[in-house]
């Protein structure tokens, strides 16, 4: 296990937007959470990178607690996400977008930065070679002096996912990564989460809405209804679950 949530809700003012959920997420695990909109999923990644605080329960990552870290002491710790809408700093480049992700990894000081010193040009030449790497790796290191809002959406989330992969994580969280991807594009995501858990050596928590693909990338899923878990299991189980069908399924299940 390397990620656990013990009964954990938020409120927020009279609304419950998570109600007393638990689960677990294992070590080089693929898990998804799905559900319809308004079911909670952004909330608890929101609550696992700290952006919101739990009303109640604990959030424990790799057997230390995360309630009330903020979010730069959570990536720190080893967890990296990405967002629904791509988040990406619209002046910057793509090789300049990710480095930011190796922000807090620079082996130099802030002096050392600003006289320019020996190891800042070391560590310089060392994080741009490691981007320049994980670039090569998503097949975009072409487009690295290109400014990242100039590609194309499949593209820019590429470089999006390439930035949390630059902060060293130990835990990837994906916010509907193929969203607004072609089928073409879809299928290469995929492939690609799958690789990069292996090669990064990754556990990786999602929220898609499309269950063709999160039945080709998923071990496990959490189901959400209103902030409520009604189901936790393969995605091959999920889709034959009553409850799962009559909250969220209906449509794919009658039209796959």
């Amino acid at each position: 296990m390397i990620l656990e949530l013990k009964n954990v809700t938020k409120k927020f003012g009279g609304v419950t937007a998570i109600k007393d959920t638990t689960f677990r997420v294992n070590s080089k695990e693929i898990y998804g959470l799905i559900g319809p909109n308004g079911a909670g999923k952004t909330t608890m990644f929101n609550i696992i990178t700290g952006n919101y605080e739990a009303t109640e329960g604990d959030i424990i990552f790799r057997k230390e607690p995360l309630n009330g870290l903020k979010p730069h002491a959570i990536v720190r710790r080893g967890i990296a996400r990405t967002f629904q809408n791509i988040r990406l700093f619209k002046s910057m480049s793509v090789m300049d977008n990710v480095l930011i992700g190796f922000d807090f990894q620079a082996k130099y000081t802030y002096f050392e930065s600003i006289l320019r010193f020996p190891r800042f040009f070391g560590e310089e030449k060392r994080i741009k070679k490691r981007a320049m790497e994980i670039l090569e790796y998503f097949k975009i290191a072409e487009f690295s002096e290109q400014k990242a809002t100039d590609l194309s959406y499949g593209q820019q989330r590429k470089v999006e996912i390439a930035r949390a992969l630059a902060t060293n994580p130990v835990m990837l969280l994906l916010d509907e990564p193929a969203a607004g991807m072609n089928p073409s594009e879809t299928e290469e995501l995929a492939n690609l989460i799958k690789s990069a858990r292996d090669d990064f050596d990754l556990t990786i928590l999602l929220i898609e809405h499309d269950m063709k693909f999160v039945n080709q990338l998923c071990d496990k899923v959490l189901v959400l209804d209103y902030g409520k878990t009604i189901f936790e299991g393969k995605p091959a189980d999920a889709i034959r679950d009553k409850e799962v069908v009559a909250a969220y399924l209906g449509d794919f299940v009658s039209h796959d």
